[in-house]
């Protein structure tokens, strides 16, 4: 689940939250509510990771002085040509 994360997946985490503080979730429920969190988790990982993965640093300066290692990345991507 690379990418935006869908706002259902969000509305239902938020639904079974307010639940569980009110009056409680069933057994179904708890796993659905840990299941959710973690594709939300991987979801979030993943933009996360993808956004790192774009980023190019520079100094006060102008030049570039983005990481090595996120650099080799960017260079495996197709997204580098240096």
């Amino acid at each position: 689940m690379a990418g935006k994360i869908p706002q259902k997946l969000i509305n239902r985490i938020n639904e079974l939250s307010k639940k569980k503080k009110s009056i409680g979730l069933t057994k179904e429920e708890l796993i659905e509510q840990k299941s959710l969190r973690e594709d939300y988790l991987a979801a979030f990982r993943a933009t996360f990771r993808s956004n790192v993965e774009m980023l190019q640093v520079f100094n006060k300066e102008g030049n570039e002085v983005t990481p090595e290692k996120v650099k080799e990345i960017q260079r495996k991507k197709g997204l580098r040509d240096d």
